[in-house]
């Protein structure tokens, strides 16, 4: 399973979602939903674009965690 650290990240660097979405051109909407579930699909094109925003590497959005157990 793929979680993203995008609002880890955000939150670390003082970037607010509105300064995010503005500056990286992904609706406002698509972020909000990245910070409500990180386990989001996205596509590698928004991650670029926010990675770009943030400053780092698109990689380091990205965190793999074992799937749950049902």
């Amino acid at each position: 399973m793929t979680r993203l650290k995008v609002k880890e990240i955000a939150e670390a660097k003082h970037i607010s979602q509105r300064r995010l979405s503005m500056r990286s051109g992904v609706d406002i909407r698509t972020i909000q939903k990245i910070y409500r579930d990180p386990y989001k699909i996205v596509t590698t094109e928004t991650l670029d674009k926010i990675a770009k925003v943030l400053g780092v590497d698109a990689s380091e959005l990205i965190e793999s965690v074992p799937d749950e157990k049902a």
